[in-house]
């Protein structure tokens, strides 16, 4: 090999694992020295360097290579000490899939799927679903036509790692002569190094993140401008401006309206006055601690700006509009010493067959969607009138939910083909909405219990339906990977936003009604104008499928859970993730902020509803930035069930905390 042809490959080797300035440099210094200072060093007789540039061209396209150096960089990285090991093996996943998609573009198939099943049991999991997405990559031409394996090609992962374990891993690779390893790490990661010791939380959610063309995107569009505040003239406004919020030691008779009215009804007189005097002590003690931590916490935070309405909003009646009222008069204020009282409604002898619940603004409607294609709607005083506080869901002759009349006492409507995945009330609780396998939406009277409207639009699954705060409007997602805003006079939908990359699994409004957020199995969020259609903000951070989304009641925040257990707080104006919550060890399918957005309250599948304090939690980000060490979240009250995971959750206006969930065995 002459030392022409040995410079051509070395600049091609450096151009092709993305050393490109280093090759730039050497080609000048070519050009400028024609060669002259390099041909003077005898390549011939200088048997490492011989040995070293044969080895690239002889193993350049050898499969077993990656197999080999894979299989050596994991095992020195889980021998490590255990002080860095947690992050060391960050840098395994990137490697790992790339060293895949690499002999896949090469053409080795049958090696890349022999290294795939070798190690996949390493990252499975976390990763679990990317990986199941990647097991269907198996040929070159499949690196370009899937957009999820086209973007990891293109993207880069950023690692935090701290600076020992950052020379541990160079002086590993350069020890070892890893060059195939080196080269992918140096195209597709990018290191955060930062000095000190490695950080104790080996799970911090901004220690892998995925950077590159996609990031950039997000970058871009988060520098748009949006209008996060609450609407002008809301009846919030109103109320604050007439004076009519009352003390908490004011309220016991009212709240006791919202919990307790059908209760009150059977108890004799004298317990009654009884029980409200009792109540009214309790309510005057603690009204006290709560009036104080609520000027504290009042006191500090910024007013809320207000945006005008970009949607022609529908005229609210007169009634509506005094019950909401009345709501809100009589809304306890919670916090962290004032938690709320939280009302469980329990689906039983379902069978595995419900897929979803809701409950109506006030409590007194409970709805749920099942894999038969039917919804089953349930009066709660019609059931407080016969004694029997359980949800059946079974349509069996022996159903005890069949009232001395004969008749039953939930409401079954029929008209889906195909599983119901959602379902919701509309504010006054006069409509019901619900979203099937079928790829139909419909539109249901709960006075008149029938199906008024049919609304066809999605090609696929329909995961997700929401009523907008005010009504009339609503919002869909679907298997089609798009989400659609829609009206209730119209058949058609009104907007459709495109962008995730994957199905859109849930979708939720923001509370002036000017934007929607949709959650997707890409793992981001995404936040879009209903006027004009575009996604104005990305939210990236999620390691699994975004399964739920709460917005703050002033508009500034938004919360959102995934399938992994994982509840982030999002700041809406900046983008950036102000906290992450974990406790949960589950998906998480609800959440919902209290009234005054001072606690966050969360559903899952690990059959547990917890309550959290955001306050503090929004609070503490400015001394957490000059502490990375410090405890970002505060769980106040974990409420376990004996075995019913938690479909729904919803604070009504008055503070009461609803929830619902299917029990999955029966009760001993």
């Amino acid at each position: 090999m002459d030392p022409e042809q040995i410079n051509e490959f070395v600049v091609g080797y450096l151009k092709k694992k993305g050393f490109s300035s280093a090759a730039k440099d050497l080609e000048d210094f070519h050009h400028h020295n024609n060669g002259s200072s390099l041909s003077s060093i005898d390549y011939h007789n200088d048997p490492e360097l011989t040995k070293l540039i044969r080895s690239f061209s002889q193993q350049e396209d050898d499969p077993t290579r990656y197999r080999e150096c894979y299989s050596k960089l994991r095992s020195w990285a889980y021998n490590s000490l255990d002080l860095y090991k947690h992050e060391l093996l960050r840098v395994m996943y990137p490697v790992f899939i790339h060293c895949y998609m690499d002999l896949v573009g090469k053409g080795h198939t049958q090696e890349a799927r022999g290294f795939f099943n070798s190690f996949r049991k390493d990252h499975e999991m976390v990763h679990l679903r990317d990986l199941q997405k990647l097991e269907g990559v198996l040929a070159p031409s499949h690196l370009e036509e899937m957009e999820f394996a086209r973007s990891l090609r293109k993207s880069k992962v950023n690692i935090k790692i701290c600076q020992y374990s950052y020379d541990l891993l160079l002086q590993y690779l350069h020890r070892t002569e890893s060059t195939l390893m080196l080269g992918i790490i140096n195209e597709h990661i990018n290191f955060q190094v930062y000095s000190g010791q490695p950080t104790s939380s080996s799970d911090d959610i901004e220690a892998v993140t995925i950077v590159g063309s996609f990031q950039d995107t997000a970058n871009h569009i988060n520098q748009k401008e949006i209008q996060w505040g609450l609407l002008e003239d809301s009846l919030e406004d109103r109320l604050e401006k007439t004076g009519g919020l009352l003390s908490d030691s004011e309220k016991g008779q009212g709240e006791s309206k919202d919990g307790d009215a059908d209760d009150s009804k059977k108890r004799p007189t004298d317990i009654g006055k009884q029980g409200s005097s009792i109540k009214k002590l309790k309510k005057d003690k603690a009204g006290n601690a709560t009036a104080k931590v609520a000027r504290l916490e009042t006191s500090t935070v910024p007013p809320t700006p207000r945006v005008k309405p970009e949607l022609a909003l529908p005229v609210m009646s007169t009634d509506v509009e005094q019950t909401i009222l009345e709501d809100l008069r009589n809304r306890v204020q919670l916090s962290s010493v004032a938690m709320p009282s939280v009302s469980f409604y329990t689906f039983v002898n379902t069978h595995n067959g419900l897929n979803c619940a809701s409950i109506s603004h006030d409590g007194s409607l409970v709805a749920g969607g099942f894999s038969d294609s039917s919804i089953k709607v349930w009066d709660m005083a019609k059931i407080g009138q016969t004694g029997s506080g359980a949800l059946q869901g079974e349509n069996d002759t022996n159903d005890p939910t069949i009232g001395p009349n004969g008749r039953r006492n939930y409401t079954l409507l029929l008209g889906h083909s195909g599983p119901v995945y959602s379902a919701t009330f509309s504010p006054p609780g006069d409509f019901v909405l619900s979203s099937s396998a079928d790829t139909t939406i419909r539109l249901w009277s709960t006075q008149l219990n029938a199906n008024l409207v049919c609304y066809k639009g999605h090609n696929y699954p329909v995961w997700d339906v929401q009523f907008s705060p005010f009504g009339h409007y609503f919002a869909s997602c679907s298997h089609d990977r798009t989400a659609r805003i829609w009206s209730m006079d119209r058949i058609q939908p009104l907007r459709i936003m495109a962008g995730h990359l994957s199905d859109v699994d849930c979708v939720q409004w923001h509370p002036n009604c000017n934007y929607i957020a949709t959650g997707s199995s890409d793992k981001t969020v995404r936040l879009w104008d209903v006027q004009t259609g575009e996604c104005v903000r990305i939210f990236i951070g999620h390691r699994s499928m975004v399964l739920s989304l709460a917005m703050s009641p002033d508009g500034r925040y938004m919360a959102s859970g995934d399938e992994d257990g994982t509840i982030m707080m999002w700041d809406l104006s900046t983008a950036r993730c102000i906290t992450p919550l974990m406790g949960h060890n589950s998906c998480v399918w609800s959440l919902a902020y209290s009234g005054e957005g001072s606690l966050l309250a969360s559903g899952s599948a690990d059959c547990t509803v917890k309550l959290w304090d955001v306050t503090s939690s929004t609070k503490s980000t400015k001394a957490e930035e000059k502490n990375v060490n410090s405890n970002r979240l505060r769980s106040l009250r974990t409420f376990p069930t004996k075995s019913t995971p938690v479909h729904a959750l919803r604070f009504s206006r008055r503070n009461l905390l609803f929830a619902a969930g299917a029990i999955s065995k029966p009760a001993s």
